[in-house]
């Protein structure tokens, strides 16, 4: 081997090394600084910037669309978006949809010269389909945070009641000790107690913001005490060890339907792969019968068919708990 060759392969070399030190950089500079200021709640850092309580609650109100103390009658837009936590309205997203649409459909028509009845479809897809389970995805990514938080935040209220402090005091431990989601959510909750709405109803609209089930035992146990008496710590206790148990089980169900989960994302991306090499080494297997009067019809069949059997797929792998 010559001179000239172990140059090439010591430049490739050292090239490599120093991209992987400066994507580390670009880490460490910019990536850390941001999960730091995550790591307290946006109702405290606007609280430390010496805005009044109210105006907090107003503004992240506003920012989530979350204009009336009813949140059971909202749409599903509007409920997708407050559930995953975007700071974004249902009208300003629904114009973000067109936009993305209408400049897709404009990019495969006028550049690209694209049919229209194939180029609506993929406008559909990537302007509406894409955007929105994004939003579904950050909305179970929230969901599951949320989840994961709430043993820890009932810990924080059972500690608080046990130590002589009132109910509203020992949930607003809550907002003041935990990170984003619930240390937002549950101060919000004490800012509309504040202000003038009632535990019950100020916990129900917690349940609506967040979404899941297990907010509605929490919602139960608070209503029943609150009527009735009783121990809530006791019961704020056992609520806990429940939903640590339930999480176990959620894990120990993942991991027996990994394989079967696995096994279904294959399926589904392997036609994807074979048609893009079969395109990418043959171009004309495709092209040569673009035009025919069967072909697009074909695909979409196919297309349809294949989601049938993903929905199949997801249906005997998404067990319930």
């Amino acid at each position: 081997m010559d001179t000239t060759a172990l140059l090439r392969i010591a430049f490739f070399v050292f090239t490599t090394v120093a991209a992987v030190f400066f994507i580390e950089l670009i880490y460490l500079a910019i990536a850390r600084p941001i999960q730091r200021r995550r790591s307290i709640n946006r109702r405290l850092g606007a609280l430390d910037k010496g805005a009044a309580g109210e105006q907090v609650l107003n503004r992240l109100r506003a920012e989530r669309g979350i204009s009336g103390v009813n949140l059971q009658a909202l749409g599903w837009l509007r409920k997708l978006l407050i559930h995953s936590g975007l700071r974004i309205t249902a009208a300003k997203f629904a114009v973000l949809l067109i936009v993305l649409f209408a400049g897709f459909l404009a990019i495969q028509k006028l550049l690209l010269g694209m049919s229209t009845g194939f180029s609506i479809p993929i406008a559909a897809f990537l302007g509406f389909g894409v955007p929105l389970q994004i939003v579904r995805i950050i909305r179970s990514r929230r969901q599951k945070k949320f989840t994961e938080q709430l043993p820890e935040g009932l810990d924080i209220i059972v500690r608080g009641l046990r130590s002589g402090h009132p109910v509203s005091v020992a949930f607003s431990l809550v907002g003041r000790e935990l990170q984003d989601p619930i240390g937002s959510e549950f101060g919000i909750t004490i800012d509309e107690m504040t202000y003038g709405l009632d535990m019950t109803r100020a916990l129900h609209n917690l349940a609506d913001r967040v979404g899941i089930p297990d907010m509605s035992l929490l919602v139960t146990a608070v209503a029943l005490q609150s009527s009735s008496g009783g121990n809530l710590g006791e019961v704020l206790s056992n609520l806990s060890k429940v939903l640590r148990d339930r999480f176990q089980l959620r894990r120990k169900v993942r991991a027996l339907s990994a394989e079967g989960r696995f096994s279904a994302i294959g399926l589904a991306v392997l036609p994807v792969i074979i048609g893009g090499a079969i395109f990418v080494q043959n171009p004309r297997y495709y092209l040569d019968v673009w035009d025919e009067p069967v072909f697009l019809p074909a695909i979409y069949g196919l297309v349809v068919w294949s989601i049938i059997g993903n929905l199949i797929m997801r249906k005997m792998i998404n067990f319930k708990y």
